[in-house]
């Protein structure tokens, strides 16, 4: 727990913050600027698509030239997008804003990611990412939080909630400055003592193309539902923008728990064994939710889900550094979200085409059967001793 470990928990809450207040503003955003389902998808897709340009970039400069300027320049975008989202009165306005907010935490992961595993020993590496992960966590609550908080009770614009978070940015920008390097934080003498695992030769290894591809399965599943989950909620079950943002903030911060917890428990039993528990458990109580009536049991499910969720996150961190040579591990840590990134854009243009054809809540019964699809993949496909 050095105080740079502190530094990168901070900024990676802040990186998370504004960005993630998009899919609460969704029924905003849609009644303001009257959007279509087709145009809520192309707000998902077009991140999406410029994230996958600059992923393996992102994770090459970082291996190149260390996590600080990277993480640096990561925070100074997301100052830009939370200014830009700010005083944006088009959807083409918004649009570019919330790309930036995007990018920033594309070119932030590898760099930060990488930083951590390299300051951790082998067997301390899923507890220090799982720290390190809670402040993601913290971060993508508190963006939703602060909608219900100053849209609620203090009159704010979903713009001013924007402008609301550039000083933060901005301050955790200084605090960048007193992040040391791994050599500075760890003597030589020290990692030369570390009992390291067997390391991969290779990058692209076959545990790490089923891993790739399962998180590809996965997270179609979860694209289909990233732009029109509040939606739903608003129109279908009548919930307000303060609920949205009191339970998408909730099933977020209880990662200050579920991310460490899980960090300590797959150190204990084993990334891979840890992980398939958790998403099973995750999907399960997701599947669950959208076949209960009333707001209290859906809330209850769905932070279950969450909780399950943020719990494998830690062990999916280190399966991904263990399956990456060392001195790969940016680029190895980028690959991870390129799936992500390649899909989103597809997922999000095919929920709307659902949306418009068959309505909104075939869209979740779809992303629970894709789930479990991506689940089995990894359970069979990788295969490495815990």
């Amino acid at each position: 727990m050095s105080p740079s470990l502190l530094i990168m928990i901070l900024t990676h809450l802040l990186v998370h913050a504004a960005g993630n207040m998009r899919s609460t503003l969704f029924p905003v955003l849609k009644a303001e600027f009257s959007l279509t389902y087709q145009q809520i998808g192309l707000i998902v897709a077009i991140p999406s698509i410029c994230q996958f340009l600059i992923s393996i970039p992102s994770g090459m400069a970082s291996d190149r030239f260390g996590a600080k300027k990277l993480v640096a320049g990561s925070i100074v975008l997301a100052a830009v997008g939370a200014l830009l989202g700010s005083v944006s009165t088009t959807p083409l306005m918004y649009i570019v804003a919330t790309t930036l907010l995007i990018l920033n935490s594309t070119i932030y992961h590898p760099p930060a990611q990488s930083f951590i595993s390299d300051i951790a020993s082998p067997r301390d590496r899923s507890r220090a990412l799982g720290i390190w992960f809670a402040g993601g966590t913290t971060g993508v609550g508190l963006g939703p939080i602060s909608i219900t908080i100053l849209m609620g009770l203090f009159a704010f614009t979903w713009r001013q909630v924007y402008g609301f978070w550039i000083i933060p940015i901005l301050l955790g920008l200084v605090a960048i400055y007193f992040v040391k390097t791994p050599a500075e934080i760890v003597k030589k003498e020290v990692r030369d003592s570390w009992e390291e695992e067997k390391t991969v030769d290779t990058l692209l290894n076959s545990n790490m193309i089923f891993l790739l591809l399962s998180g590809t399965v996965r997270r179609f599943g979860g694209g289909l539902t990233t732009g029109f989950f509040t939606i739903w909620l608003a129109e279908a079950q009548g919930w307000n923008i303060g609920q949205i943002g009191i339970m998408l903030g909730i099933s977020s911060l209880i990662g200050l728990i579920a991310s460490p917890l899980g960090g300590e428990l797959a150190s204990r039993y084993g990334e891979k064994r840890l992980f398939v528990a958790t998403l099973f458990g995750s999907y399960s109580f997701f599947a669950l939710a959208f076949f209960l009536k009333g707001y209290w049991p859906f809330m209850i499910a769905y932070i279950i889900h969450r909780f399950f969720g943020i719990l494998g996150m830690p062990a999916n961190m280190t399966l991904t550094s263990r399956l990456s040579p060392p001195k790969q591990r940016g680029v190895g840590f980028a690959l991870s979200s390129i799936p992500e990134n390649v899909i989103m854009p597809i997922a999000a243009l095919v929920a709307a085409y659902i949306a418009d054809s068959y309505g909104l809540y075939p869209i979740f019964i779809a992303t629970s059967v894709i789930y479990f699809i991506g689940l089995a993949i990894l359970q069979i496909g990788v295969r490495i001793e815990d």
